[in-house]
């Protein structure tokens, strides 16, 4: 079974470190363990318990009624509680689901609630509002934490597929004004974000050119003159010298001029100098792509 440090708690369940401690103390909620060199470890259900005490939350309980419920009390409020009543627990009750199928490896329990989100958002604000928190509360939007739980892997697994999914259902393209080729580029793995940009992009007609991950300048720059995209589109989220980042970047701006490059990712691994690099445009979310197009 996966143990959690404090922080981790706090990263998965959006509640406080010390307000953690607090209720602890005051309530008996939770009672960790202790590692070699005394520093507070918690289980699995554990973590579920808290998920389920965050939901609550948003959802208007209050904490002293809270802590006063045995664990099967807590599951059947939360299984019956409605959703609907408060806007802003609606996607902290889908964020904190996410979270307790994904610990349990639950595959099916994972696509239901994601299919859930995306029926009642659609997909674009599905991702914006709970997918993408939901990453963040697990370590893995835009960068890549060392500590990481293999329940991660198999979340983003799912992701991924429901994204590419959705992205075959869609009409073919309409658009040739704005060709896209979107692409990770060397030792880069992390996909999630380009497919969503993939979607955004065909979302709205145009064509894109999707090459995916770890790959190499020279094969970009070969395809190029082939396809003639106007766009090239790519992510930076493993951490790696700020200047190898600029020398691609300025390679990549260097190929065509008529070629804009949008470029993703970590902001503290783009170069400093970057506003300087020809046809460069950095993203920093989402909407900033869909307000491009």
């Amino acid at each position: 079974m996966e143990s959690y440090l404090i922080h981790q708690l706090e990263q998965m369940t959006g509640i406080k470190a010390h307000t953690i401690r607090i209720w602890e103390k005051r309530y008996g909620l939770i009672h960790p363990d202790r590692t070699d060199t005394n520093r507070r470890s918690y289980n699995e259900s554990q973590v579920r318990k808290l998920l389920n005490v965050s939901t609550l939350l948003a959802s208007g309980q209050k904490i002293s009624k809270i802590a006063n419920l045995t664990d099967d009390e807590l599951n059947s409020l939360i299984e019956h509680q409605d959703k609907t009543d408060i806007k802003d627990s609606i996607c902290t009750g889908y964020i904190n689901d996410l979270i307790k199928s994904m610990l349990d490896f639950n595959e099916s329990a994972f696509e239901k609630i994601f299919s859930a989100a995306a029926t009642r958002f659609g997909i674009y604000d599905a991702m914006i509002k709970v997918v993408y928190p939901f990453l963040n509360k697990v370590g893995i939007l835009w960068t890549i934490s060392k500590t990481v739980p293999i329940q991660e892997h198999f979340a983003s697994c799912i992701i991924k597929r429901k994204l590419m999914s959705a992205i075959d259902g869609m009409m073919p393209p309409s658009k040739k004004t704005k060709k896209f080729l979107l692409f990770l580029p060397p030792d880069e793995w992390h996909e999630i974000g380009l497919l969503f940009a993939n979607y955004i992009i065909r979302s709205k007609g145009y064509e894109t050119i999707y090459l995916g991950q770890n790959v190499p300048i020279e094969n970009v720059e070969r395809i190029i003159p082939v396809v003639n995209p106007k766009y090239l589109m790519l992510f930076y989220i493993n951490m790696r010298p700020v200047e190898e980042v600029g020398n691609q970047i300025k390679r990549l701006s260097k190929i065509d001029e008529n070629t804009t490059l949008f470029v993703a990712g970590s902001p503290e691994l783009f170069p400093e100098n970057k506003h300087k690099i020809r046809n460069t445009i950095y993203l920093t979310e989402a909407s900033s792509l869909l307000n491009f197009l």
